[in-house]
Formats: C-alpha cells, structure tokens, sequence
C-alpha cells in the first residue's frame, strides 16, 4: 500500500519536543492566528513598564545592608570598660536570644554604648523592632540607675540622602553687629535654630526616619563652682546639686473652686534665666541664704563636642537627612527639597538653607 500524497501536519511545542526551528514556526503561527491577545499582552507589558519606571526605588548606591535594630545607650562620664561590662555586656548578652537574631555586635565607648541586632533577612524589620523594644523594657532592670537603652531610627547606613547647611548671608542679616562670615549669628543660635525648628520641619516628611544636627553649640546652663568660696560657706558640692534639681522644677496642686470656677494651682519654678540661677538658695546660714551665685560662676556655654561641620574653611551648622528603609531616595529629596522651600520664608533675615555639595 502506497503512502498518501497530502501534506502532514505540523508538529507543535504541546506534542513532543520538537527542533527549534519548528518551535519557531509554531510560536508565529500562534501569534498569528491569536492577534488580539498578543496585543493585549503587548499592551501589559508596556503598562508594566512604566509603572516599574515610576515605582522602582532610585538610588545612587543600592541598599544591601542587613535586616538590623540598631540600639544604643548613654552613661556620661564613664569609662569604656564601665560601660562595657555594666551596659554593654547585659545588653548583648539578652539580646541574642530573640527569635530570628542571627548575631549581636556591640561597641563600647566614652560613656556610650552601641549594639547592632541582626536579624534574618525573612523577619520583618518592624516586628523585629517591636521585639527588641521589649525585652529592653525587661532589660532596664539590669541596668545601672539612669541608664535607659534606645532605639535608633528605622534606617540603614545606607540612608544617607541629603545633608545642608544653614548660610548666613552678613549683608542681609537680621542679626546686627559684627560683620563677620556669620551676619552677627553665633554658631550657638545657628545650632538652636537647628535643633528647634529646622529640624523638627524636616523630620514631618514622608519617609524621613531622622534628621541629624551636625555643628555649632548645643547651648547649656553651666554653673563653675569655686571650692574656696564653698568650703568657706560649708556647702558641699551634693547640696549644689540637689538645690539645682528642686529649683528648676514646676509644681501642682489641687483647684480653687471661687464664684463657680476652678482655678488651678500650680507652682512655676523652672529656670529662664541666668538670674534664676544666680538666685537659688543652697543653704541657710545664721539666718541669712546662702545663694549659688556666692559659690559659683553661672554662665551659658556649649556642651561638650567632638566634632565640627566645616564648609569652604568655615565652620557652619548643618543637619543630615536620613531616609526610612525600603523608601525611594529620590522622591524622598525631593519631598525635602519641597519642604526647604515651605519654610525658607520662617527662617530669619539672612540665613537660608543651602545643599552641601550644590552647586
């Protein structure tokens, strides 16, 4: 029996494996006889990628950090080793012993501790926040008095986006006097611009996990007490202390009820001022107050420092702008940028916000 002389029929991907060129064929033939779902395909894909253009997080530098809860806490005037064997040791030590934890580094230094919690890459960075907050809050217990642990922010190293700095322009500033490179503002009303304002604008913007202050003088009320004229007085130095603490301190009471209204009362101690200080009374003595101005030097100075802000052979005050993990460094700038321009019309006469590294 002879064989037939039609066509054979074309053999597909679905029966077998079939050589490339017939894989080839059969997709074309496919595509051809199926138009309109290729097109709409096509069109999915197109969508797909402009949604991913616009979506995907912009970053000069990706983030490949770990999954980590940075904790730290303070104990001033202490030694590394103090702090290491009475903070930092119990700290590690309890920590570890969280689900996911994969290891724990820590760090001691001048009255500072600092531990890195690493957890797996499949915890979840808030839960695993949630989960070091408490066992800190059993933690406390072990730890020396006044020492309280914290939380860093939500952040990596790698969230680094955007850092300024406050520019005085001395022709236009509000603040009179000295003509110097700052227009009459000192690096101590620079810092408490900073600290009080700037900051606090910049730290409402979606995304920012935390704005850091960088320069000038953190202002403080400092009291120089004279041991001569304190041993001459017989005041030791806890009695200064302590004559501190209870004057600088807002009290309540209950209510006055008069003519159908409730007047609170309440007692108004907190320092304002140089002269509240100068005025506390340490002791009595023969009947007559002893007051802290006859023992001390009462002045206001910048705390203690370990680092400057320098722009142009300079020094200035700045800030850093740390963005929240997993957010879009790009549109986290430019929400920044939105809100220097917001409240660049608050900021007094002569000082602006200015990008480091713009041009």
């Amino acid at each position: 029996m002879s064989a037939g002389s039609g066509s054979a029929a074309p053999v597909g991907p679905p029966g077998g494996t079939a050589p490339p060129g017939s894989i080839i064929s059969w997709l074309i033939d496919w595509a051809l006889r199926n138009r309109f779902l290729v097109a709409c395909g096509t069109l999915l894909i197109v969508a797909w990628g402009i949604w991913a253009v616009r979506h995907t997080p912009v970053d000069a530098i990706p983030d490949l950090s770990e999954n980590q809860v940075i904790v730290f806490a303070d104990w001033s005037g202490r030694s590394p080793q103090e702090v290491e064997d009475q903070v930092t040791y119990p700290l590690s030590t309890n920590l570890q012993g969280l689900a996911g934890v994969k290891e724990v580094r820590a760090s001691s230094m001048f009255g500072f501790s600092l531990l890195t919690v690493v957890f797996d890459d499949s915890i979840d960075n808030y839960f695993a926040r949630t989960r070091v907050l408490e066992r800190l809050s059993f933690l406390q217990t072990l730890l020396p008095e006044g020492v309280t642990p914290q939380l860093g922010p939500d952040a990596t190293g790698l969230g680094w986006v955007f850092q300024y700095y406050l520019k005085v322009d001395p022709s236009q500033s509000s603040a009179s006097g000295s003509g110097t490179a700052l227009g009459g503002f000192d690096l101590g009303t620079l810092r408490s611009l900073q600290d009080f304002f700037i900051r606090y604008q910049l730290a409402s913007v979606e995304g920012v996990a935390e704005v850091a202050s960088i320069g000038g003088f953190v202002r403080q009320y400092q009291v120089a007490v004279d041991s001569g004229k304190m041993r001459q007085a017989g005041v030791n130095l806890r009695e200064v202390m302590d004559a501190l603490a209870n004057s600088n301190i807002n009290v309540g009471g209950k209510v006055i009820e008069e003519n159908g209204m409730e007047f609170v009362v309440r007692g108004i101690g907190l320092v304002n001022s140089l002269d509240d200080l100068r005025r506390i009374a340490v002791r009595s003595q023969d009947g007559l107050p002893i007051y802290l101005q006859d023992i001390a030097e009462i002045s206001i100075g910048g705390d203690f420092r370990r680092g400057a802000l320098d722009v142009d052979g300079r020094e200035v005050v700045g800030g850093v702008v740390v963005m929240r993990t997993g957010e879009n460094a790009m549109q986290v700038i430019e929400r920044v940028k939105e809100k220097v321009a917001q409240i660049a019309p608050s900021l007094p006469k002569g000082v602006t916000i200015a990008m480091i590294g713009a041009a």
